[in-house]
């Protein structure tokens, strides 16, 4: 016997799904309290007495210092807003990203499950793309000043084609905790998986997986 959903919880769960971004505050602000000792976990962070609110709260320089891309071998480095530097941005649904490249230094694939991401380069040059559910690349080349949008969840790679100049952009996303997994840490997991899914996904020899590994410092 089928059974027929009702309208309204067929309504609610059009609804749920198709809320893309973070729920919204129900005050004007909630300023993340990063002092505070949690004990317990919920969706976001604990808020100040809003009347202990100051303008310091909303503000940060901490994109303003350039970063290390000769701490990994892919000559990137990427400086967040998280709420440890900005706890004025806590529930508004916004993170943005410095980022640095070195000569020829990539992002690598990765993908952000909880946000779409917005790229605009400020000094040199970028070549960007994403690929759908389709199995189609979507790639562009950057210069100053122009943009690129990674839609959500989709794997995406920003590179420096430059051999002797750095590059430098900003990412914003609609997310507060986009989250960012990397393509290639199925490679260094841990527990580390086990090499046979990986030698078959990839279609390489278990010497070859070993080998990645290694390069990763796995």
């Amino acid at each position: 016997m089928v059974q027929t959903i009702p309208s309204f919880v067929l309504s609610l769960l059009l609804l749920l799904g198709a809320a893309g971004a973070d729920p919204d505050l129900l005050v004007d602000f909630c300023v993340a309290n990063t002092s505070a000792a949690q004990d317990f976990f919920f969706n976001g962070v604990p808020c100040i007495d809003p009347a202990e609110a100051r303008g310091s709260h909303f503000t940060t320089s901490a994109l303003s210092t350039p970063g290390n891309t000769s701490a990994n071998p892919f000559g990137f480095s990427g400086t967040i807003t998280d709420v440890s530097v900005l706890p004025g941005g806590n529930g508004q649904g916004l993170t943005i990203l410095r980022e640095d490249f070195a000569p020829q230094g990539v992002l690598p694939l990765h993908t952000h499950p909880r946000s779409s991401e917005a790229v605009m380069v400020l000094q040199g040059e970028l070549l960007v793309g994403f690929i759908d559910t389709a199995n189609r690349m979507f790639a562009q080349r950057l210069r100053p000043m122009e943009v690129f949008m990674f839609p959500r969840g989709l794997i995406h790679f920003q590179y420096n084609p430059n051999p002797s100049s750095p590059a430098l952009a900003i990412a914003v996303f609609n997310s507060q905790n986009p989250g960012a997994q990397l393509v290639i840490s199925t490679f260094v997991s841990n527990p580390p998986m086990d090499i046979e899914p990986l030698k078959k996904s990839y279609q390489i020899s278990e010497e070859e997986v070993q080998t990645i590994r290694k390069n990763l410092g796995a």
